[in-house]
Formats: structure tokens, C-alpha cells, sequence
């Protein structure tokens, strides 16, 4: 069992488990003299602090409260050893470089895309260096206080220093690399090798820290220095400060937090609705965001109990952003991909001697266990309950055990195994509910058995984000992608090579146009915003009303995408669809990645389908169809859909440059509605069923009665389902549906209860509605709870509901409860 820190000490006598851990004979070198060492002038008192945030700091990063002789750690100690050798064997300081296959030396710096790479090679030569420290430091290597390992990690030091990371010089490429990326690294090196390191030494470096991060980079909440990276170089500047006993810095890094902190209504950070936005316009949750969590769960913990404790009140934002931001998009352990950003490109890296597939899974340990760290510094209550989610995320992943994950370090992997072995700790069930973030573009929609997630664009939120030569063919997934993963089942649906494999025009979800677009089509770093307002919807927390008014991407498609999320189904609806590009127009009802085999079956109308590959038909009057092991899906009234099996090829090369070009071959079932080459109010309505057999899917198809299109024009979209007393519309423009009747756009969506109440509720996606009418033809006796944007309410044979300025509710749902007459 771990025992959990207090809440202000937390970590502060800890030193002891680190010291250990890196503990070398006093032979291997003789340590500099403290009378030279950096602040020497300070007190005593104010030495040992010092001493013990970087003993805290080797804590943080070497582990602790593991055994290196039990598995799975001492297997991966024994990786360790292996990969620091390795490195250490090909080793040759050279001009320009100190691997030879990292070559920082650019002949023509600036900030072009080949700099980039160049500035890149310093970062991951700063990077080795770390991973050679590590193994000299933790237990159980094979090379822990190697006198010669030890000193070519400083050779490596001075190397670096002497011929580019140093106060003279100018950087070039990647501003990330100068100002994060090496500074971590090497002040890292700095603690784990403190006793191994002159004054003289130290200073060199820290002077280089200096000239690249200077105070001035937190000067202003702006930039690149905000959320996540704000967070990254108040790290550098924290360990600076510790590793050069400078209590000025410390305090700068501790302050320099605050402004990530508070909510954000525009721009990078946090937002009340749990939205999480770095470069301005991309939702980033999965990787910037882990980032700003882990670094934060750091910084917290190094500096409790000292003199710099973060005690700034701001910082319960963050508590409150776990269940809030982060653990509406982890499923099963994995992160999902919709809030990822590039970073779904970055699958076995050319550079990655062990091939190590990054994916949606490996995305999320990371998040599990800053999550473990965070719950250190927060109260007892969350910590409790932080300790259960993780445990059952831990749990319930089959498909990539997160204790398994190669790419897991020491750090992560001991507070995770903590929460596995902690008999105290019940794991907690995957929550149910629908959760609407309207300042991302994103909607998650938990069910018993599944979970689901809709990804859309706006004028605010990107149709994706390239840059670095990452992402590439990222170009629809903003486009309506509907991701869907099963509770024991499809875990690894977009795990197992799916982003270089997938045909990037048909990405589940999607209305597309099969126009041609290049690589990084619309801009790096999220440029490519859709001149569209109209996207959101409505919720009351369990089901809900989606919508996305969709312009093509550097396309003349134009579309209205509606999505109704009910208890065992979601219903599609697309209208309004409209193109000239000269191209085919496509809707693509699922794109399922069969794995490497493909075997399962695929059901139409009860027929089972060619298992061949490859294999394409046209099926008129599908009412139903259903794939094995995944679940089914249904057409309201028929529809004339085309299907295909297809094995695929393609390389991680493909959709990211720094990518490796080894082929993968992928087998797909794909479902699409093909619109034509000039579509003109073209559209669609399937209703997608996870996890359902093939009875069950016949079954809802037979059952006529159960759904009702409303509407699917390009003017309105919506549904009823009498049986869950739903009503959902979706009004893109004035109008009446059903017993609905709104003045202006807005989002509707209406649960009537079995104790004679409803909820009614109403959005204004396009933020800009005020003296919005509705009129619900229903008879009502009394409206018993209306938020303050309701001016006036009249009941009787019919609700009319006016609300005043709308629009100035960011879009967020306003929730109507009545008393049905």
C-alpha cells in the first residue's frame, strides 16, 4: 500500500528513497568542494533547502517505493542499461555533433522546416544524455556509478556547451528546443550528477540556461508562454534556481505559474466548460494538456513545504480540471484522439531503435499517473477518488495493461503500480453521460458499455492542426469525426496503426469532398478555421442535441451535420449538402479498422457479405447492417449506402516526416453514402449502434415507431424518440418542427420524465442570439426552476419561453425544468 503525503509535505523528507536509489561509491569521483559550490554565500539553512529540492527533484524523476529486483521494474531497469549502452557505444564527439546520427551543426540557421531539425538533433542530444544519466543513477542497470559511464556523460556536457549550448550563441530552428526541450534535459543531468559536476562546470551551463531563458520569457502570459509551455519553462526556470541555489529564480518559476491558473475565455488554457486550448485555436487535452498536468503534479511537489510552496488559491482550478477537463476524454486507460492534436501522427518514430508504436493508450498512462501525483497535493477526498478512477482506467485496459507500457518511465510506472497494489483503493466504473465543450468544438457521450466522441470546427477551433511536419493528412478529422470505442471490445480501433493506414477522406463521421488536398493543406500550427459559427448543441448531462454547420476545407462543400445522443444509439442526420468541386461528395457512415486480418463478418439486411479482400458493392435498400464484434447500424426508411473491404498500406512516413518508412497494411470495412460529383441538398440518416448484435440491430430497424425524423433540411434537423420522451432540433434557421417552434437559431433538446416533468433545454451555438422565443406545443402547468436568460415564461396548452441575451452564454446549455399539465 503507498501512504498517501500530507498535503503541504508531501515529498519533503523523501530525499532519502532518491539519494538511495542513485547512490555510487565515494571513489568514482570526488565531489566538488561546497565552499565553490553556486550561492555559497547563503546560510546554512538556506544550503540545505536546496540540497533538499534537488534530492526531492532525483525523487521525481528517478522513482520511488519500488523494488529493483521485482518485475515489472526490474526488466525495464535492465532495458535501461541496455538503451544507455547503446547510446554510450555510438557516443563520438565530433564538430557539429555528438551522435553522428544527430547533427546540430545548421549551415544556414534561421527557422526554416530543416533548422527545425536541426534544433531538434540538439533536444534529443540533451535527451540522450538524460537517458545515460538515469542508468548511472538508478539501481539495477548494469552501469549505476560507472566511473567511465560517468565521465562521458560529462564529456557529452561540455561537448554540447563548448560548441553550441552556450551563452554566445544564437539559436536557430525550434524555439521549444532552445528554451524547454534542452534546458529540462540538461538541468536534469545537472541534479542526478550534481556531486560529479565543478562549480565551474555548473555555472557554464546554468549561464546557457540563462542566455536562452531568460526571465523575460515569463514576462508576459502571451505567446509561447502560455498553458503548457508557460508551465515548461517555469520548470526550467524552478531547477535553474535549484540546481544554482538562486532563491530569486525559484520564486520567479513559482509566480510565473499563476497566470495558468484562472479560466480562460479565449485563447490557451483552461475554460469553465472543461475545454482545454493550446496555439490559440486547438482543443489539446491528450498532449499539451498532459503536459501542463504533469508538469504542474512536478512543480507542485517539488516545491511544497519549502520556502516557494505554490500556495496561490488559483491553483484548485487545476484539482477541479481532473474530472472536469481530463477524465471526460480517458476510456479504458487511452486518451482520445480527437483532443491530440499532431500528435495522433507520431506512431513508430524513424529514430525509435525499439519501434515503439505510440497511440492513444500510451497518450493516456502518462495522464493516469500525473494524475496519482497531482492527488499528493490535493485534498483527501479528491485524492481518494482520483486513486479509484485511475485504478479502474488501469483495469479495464486489456489492450495496452498501462504496467506493460514500454514507454512508460520508472517515475510513472512506480505510482501506478502503487495504485494497483493499494488493497485500500476500490476501482471506479467508467462514468455514464454526456458532456458538451462548447469552446473546443468537442462532445463526449458515455454510455453502460461504450463511449463515444464527436470532433468539429468552427471559427474559433480548427479543422486540425500540422506543423513540424506532423499530421499531415489531419485535414477532415474536424470534420464531424465520430470515434466509438466498446467497453471489452474495439480498445485499439484507432490504436493499431490506424492514422497512416485509414483513408484520410473517409474518416468515420466525415462528409467530405474526394478533392485532392497536399500535405499540410490550410497551414501549420491550426491556421484553418472554417468561416462558420453554428456549432455546439444542447444537453441536459445524459443525452443531447449536436450540431456542426461544416464548410469544406479549401473546398466548396457545404453541409449540416446533426448527431442525437440517446441511451444505446446515437442518430446521424445530414442535410443541406452541397458541392462543386468536381469531385465525388462522400459520407462516411463507419470506417472500421479490421486489424491485420479482417475476419469479421459484415450483415446486410440479414445476408452475410463476402469476407474478401478486396470486395465493393453498392446495397440499395439497406434498412440494417451489422459488423462482428462491433455493433450495428440502422437506416430509417433505407437508404442506398456502398461498402468495401480493403487492405491498406501505408507508412508513419505518410502523415509525419519524422515518421519511420516501414509499411503497414491495415484491413478496413468501410460504409459511406456517396453524394455524387455536384450534390445539391443532398443527405443522410443512419443511427449508429455500439456494441449491438445483430438481433438487436434487425430488431430496432423492425421497430418503425421507435424514431421519428422530424426534419432534416438544411434549414432544421431533428428527431423524436417517444419511448425516452426525447426531442431533439437542431435550428439552423427560424422556423417550427414537430411541436417546436424557435424565433431564431438555436439548439434544442427536450427529456420528458416518467413523474410528469421535462427538461427542457436550449443553446445558442452561434453566441450571438438575443430575444430568442420558443414555443413548445405542449401542455405545461408550471415552469418549476429557469435560469436568469428566461425573461418571461408562459404556460398553459403551450410553453413559450423568451430568453434575453442568449448569445451571451458562450453557448452554454440552459437547462428549463417544468411540470407537464
Amino acid at each position: 500500500m503507498t501512504t498517501r503525503w500530507s498535503r503541504r509535505g508531501f515529498l519533503a523528507a523523501s530525499s532519502g528513497t532518491a539519494l538511495a536509489l542513485g547512490a555510487h561509491s565515494a571513489a568514482d569521483a570526488a565531489p566538488a568542494s561546497p565552499s565553490v559550490r553556486p550561492g555559497a554565500a547563503a546560510t546554512a539553512e538556506a544550503a540545505d533547502e536546496f540540497a533538499t529540492l534537488r534530492a526531492r527533484w532525483r525523487t521525481l524523476i528517478l522513482g520511488e517505493g519500488f523494488s529493483p529486483t521485482a518485475e515489472p521494474f526490474k526488466s525495464r531497469l535492465a532495458d535501461l542499461g541496455t538503451t544507455a549502452s547503446g547510446l554510450w557505444s555510438t557516443m563520438a564527439p565530433a564538430t557539429g555533433s555528438l551522435w553522428p546520427d544527430l547533427v546540430y551543426a545548421d549551415p544556414d540557421p534561421d527557422t526554416d522546416q530543416e533548422s527545425y531539425g536541426f534544433s531538434g538533433n540538439l533536444n534529443t542530444s540533451y535527451t540522450r544524455l538524460a537517458t545515460l544519466a538515469q542508468a548511472y543513477s538508478q539501481p539495477g542497470t548494469g552501469l549505476t556509478g560507472d566511473s567511465a559511464l560517468r565521465d562521458a556523460i560529462v564529456t557529452g556536457l561540455d561537448h554540447l556547451h563548448d560548441e553550441v549550448y552556450n551563452a554566445a550563441q544564437t539559436r536557430y530552428g525550434n524555439w521549444y528546443s532552445w528554451q524547454i526541450g534542452a534546458p529540462q534535459a540538461l538541468l536534469d543531468v545537472c541534479v542526478l550528477m550534481y556531486d560529479q559536476l565543478s562549480a565551474a562546470r555548473i555555472s557554464g551551463y546554468l549561464a546557457a540556461v540563462d542566455h536562452f531563458v531568460p526571465d523575460s520569457a515569463v514576462a508576459a502570459y502571451t505567446g509561447t508562454s502560455t498553458g503548457a509551455n508557460r508551465v515548461d519553462l517555469c520548470r526550467v526556470l524552478a531547477l535553474r534556481g535549484v540546481v544554482g541555489a538562486n532563491a530569486a529564480k525559484i520564486a520567479l518559476a513559482r509566480d510565473a505559474l499563476s497566470p495558468v491558473f484562472p479560466y480562460v475565455s479565449s485563447g490557451d488554457g483552461l475554460y469553465t466548460d472543461g475545454s482545454f486550448i493550446q496555439h490559440t485555436t486547438v482543443p489539446y487535452t491528450g498532449s499539451y494538456g498532459s503536459v501542463m498536468l504533469g508538469g504542474l503534479g512536478m512543480l507542485f511537489a517539488l516545491l511544497a513545504g519549502s520556502t516557494w510552496a505554490v500556495t496561490d488559491a488559483g491553483r484548485q482550478i487545476v484539482f477541479d480540471a481532473v474530472e472536469k477537463a481530463w477524465a471526460p476524454f480517458l476510456y479504458n486507460g487511452l486518451v482520445m484522439d480527437g483532443v491530440s492534436g499532431r500528435a495522433v501522427s507520431r506512431g513508430v518514430s524513424a529514430s525509435d531503435a525499439q519501434h515503439v508504436q505510440q497511440d492513444d493508450h500510451l497518450r493516456g498512462h502518462p495522464i493516469l499517473a500525473s494524475i496519482v501525483l497531482l492527488g499528493q497535493g490535493a485534498s483527501s477526498t479528491e485524492n481518494a477518488r482520483w486513486r479509484g478512477l485511475v485504478k479502474g482506467w488501469m483495469q479495464r485496459d486489456y489492450y495496452s495493461p498501462p504496467l506493460s507500457d514500454p514507454s512508460l518511465g520508472l517515475t510513472s510506472l512506480s505510482r501506478l503500480k502503487g495504485v494497483q497494489d493499494d488493497t485500500s483503493v476500490s476501482a471506479i466504473a467508467e462514468p455514464t453521460g454526456h458532456r458538451l465543450f462548447t469552446n473546443m468544438a468537442r462532445a463526449t457521450h458515455r454510455r453502460p458499455g461504450w463511449a463515444a466522441s464527436i470532433s468539429m470546427a468552427d471559427r474559433r477551433i480548427t479543422y486540425y492542426e500540422t506543423g513540424n511536419g506532423e499530421n499531415l493528412h489531419g485535414w477532415h478529422t474536424g470534420s464531424g469525426m465520430l470515434y466509438w470505442w466498446g467497453d471489452t471490445y474495439a480498445n485499439g480501433q484507432y490504436s493499431d496503426a490506424f492514422w497512416p493506414t485509414v483513408d484520410p477522406y473517409r474518416l468515420p463521421g466525415v462528409t467530405a469532398s474526394r478533392k485532392a488536398l497536399a500535405d499540410g493543406a490550410g497551414g501549420d500550427w491550426g491556421a484553418s478555421l472554417p468561416d462558420v459559427n453554428w456549432v455546439g448543441g444542447a444537453t441536459d448531462g445524459q443525452r443531447a442535441a449536436i450540431g456542426q454547420y461544416l464548410k469544406g476545407l479549401q473546398s466548396t462543400l457545404l453541409a449540416k451535420k446533426s448527431w442525437f445522443c440517446l441511451d444505446d444509439a446515437i442518430v446521424c442526420l445530414g442535410a443541406g449538402i452541397t458541392c462543386t468541386d468536381g469531385t465525388a461528395v462522400e459520407s462516411t457512415v463507419d470506417n472500421r479498422n479490421l486489424g491485420p486480418t479482417g475476419s469479421s463478418a459484415f450483415t446486410v439486411n440479414g445476408t452475410v457479405k463476402p469476407a474478401t479482400y478486396p470486395w465493393s458493392a453498392t446495397l440499395p435498400g439497406t434498412s440494417w447492417a451489422h459488423i462482428a464484434g462491433h455493433g450495428g447500424y440502422v437506416f430509417p426508411g433505407g437508404a442506398t449506402v456502398k461498402a468495401l473491404r480493403e487492405a491498406r498500406d501505408g507508412r508513419w512516413s505518410d502523415i509525419n516526416k519524422a515518421g519511420s518508412t516501414t509499411v503497414v497494411n491495415r484491413k478496413y470495412l468501410t460504409m459511406y453514402v456517396d453524394h455524387g460529383t455536384a450534390p445539391s441538398a443532398a443527405t443522410y440518416a443512419y443511427t449508429l449502434m455500439p456494441g449491438a448484435s445483430v438481433a438487436q440491430t434487425q430488431a430496432r430497424a423492425a421497430a418503425t415507431t421507435w424514431l421519428t425524423v422530424l426534419a432534416n433540411t438544411d434549414d432544421q434537423q431533428g428527431v423524436s424518440v417517444p419511448s425516452l420522451g426525447f426531442t431533439g432540433v437542431n435550428f439552423w434557421f427560424a422556423g417550427t418542427v414537430g411541436t417546436l417552434t424557435a424565433s431564431k437559431p438555436c439548439s434544442v433538446m427536450i427529456s420528458e420524465k416518467s413523474d410528469g416533468t421535462a427538461v427542457v433545454c436550449v443553446s445558442d451555438p452561434m453566441r450571438a442570439q438575443t430575444g430568442l422565443t420558443l414555443t413548445w406545443n405542449r401542455a405545461v402547468a408550471s415552469v418549476t426552476s429557469k435560469p436568469s436568460t428566461v425573461t418571461s415564461a408562459t404556460t398553459g396548452s403551450a410553453l413559450t419561453l423568451t430568453f434575453g441575451d442568449l448569445g451571451a452564454t458562450a453557448g452554454v446549455t440552459q437547462k428549463i425544468t417544468v411540470k407537464l399539465g
